[in-house]
């Protein structure tokens, strides 16, 4: 069957199609356009009309994309950002309009479970439990289990919520940089109160900050996601890509060969989170996943 998910965050929105038949999961396109459609809801509680349009305008994209390669069924879900915005009708009105299908705002915990079934699939199980750590833009998914879900929490720390929440400066001073790092870990705790966060056998971080970091580790002098996928990042080499974010610009952060143009201005706070998850949870490494929420959308279109 031929089925596409869009996955709408606070930072990003994306595309997958895929033929799934049984246990056969065959990519056929995977597309990604940074929105920012969480611009400023930390702050207003609301949409921004600007945020909505530039959405709309990618979900207009990945309609005709869909249209073109004959798909079967489609899932759409929204997250951090879409739950926390009083104005969610117009953008879920016009998601509906564009696809005629119902967009879902699903839970933190819907979202851990989606984000911690794409994450696994191509782990073998014997290498768990897994703590799966999904930062997206406005919140993070902190999933612990081995084949499915045991402890899951959705919190509210983000790469745009903390950028927009501290970082005024660029580079941050070291006192934003210090009040963020409170926040964090904070959160994190929050976080831990509810998830055994430091007795998983293998730490897997999915999304774009986590695959930044790795490409970074990773010295890549351009963005290559098969380089990228399952390769383990030590907890050394991503306290160090933590602080060259803090450190740099944003110039001399677009000028990484790897670096989404998208995610210039939000990778700095995102790799902070991942920094003090690494230490909270006291692993030495994490393994670095491509696979995330969409392939967990994806896979549930089938089952369902």
């Amino acid at each position: 069957m031929r089925v596409a998910a869009i996955d709408c965050g606070t930072n990003s929105i994306r595309l997958l199609i895929a033929d799934i038949e049984g246990s056969s999961f065959r990519e056929v396109v995977r597309d990604m356009e940074i929105v920012r459609l969480g611009q400023g809801v930390d702050q207003t509680g609301q949409f921004h009309p600007d945020a909505i349009a530039r959405t709309l305008s990618a979900v207009d994209k990945f309609a005709a994309e869909i249209a073109k390669r004959g798909v079967e069924k489609i899932r759409f879900c929204a997250t951090s950002a879409t739950r926390d915005a009083t104005n969610r009708h117009l953008f879920v009105d016009g998601v509906r309009e564009r696809l005629g299908i119902e967009p879902e705002v699903i839970s933190g915990d819907e979202e851990a479970a989606l984000s911690f079934a794409g994450a696994i699939q191509d782990l073998d199980p014997s290498n768990g439990p897994f703590l799966v750590i999904d930062i997206g833009g406005g919140s993070t998914e902190f999933v612990f289990g081995t084949s499915s879900v045991e402890a899951a929490r959705s919190v509210n720390i983000g790469c745009v919520r903390m950028s927009e929440r501290h970082f005024a400066n660029d580079p941050a001073t070291a006192a934003q940089v210090e009040l963020a790092r409170t926040d964090i870990q904070a959160t994190i705790a929050q976080a831990a109160a509810e998830v055994p966060i430091t007795q998983a056998k293998t730490l897997v971080a999915v999304a774009g900050t986590a695959t930044t970091v790795a490409a970074a580790a990773l010295n890549l002098s351009e963005y290559d996601r098969y380089a990228i996928h399952l390769a383990r990042i030590s907890a050394t080499q991503v306290h160090e890509a933590s602080a060259m974010f803090l450190t740099s610009n944003r110039e001399q952060r677009l000028a990484l060969g790897y670096m989404h143009p998208g995610r210039v201005d939000v990778i700095a706070a995102g790799a902070l989170v991942l920094s003090e998850i690494m230490k909270a949870t006291g692993a030495t490494e994490f393994v670095a996943s491509e696979s995330d929420i969409l392939d967990g959308m994806a896979r549930s279109l089938v089952k369902g």
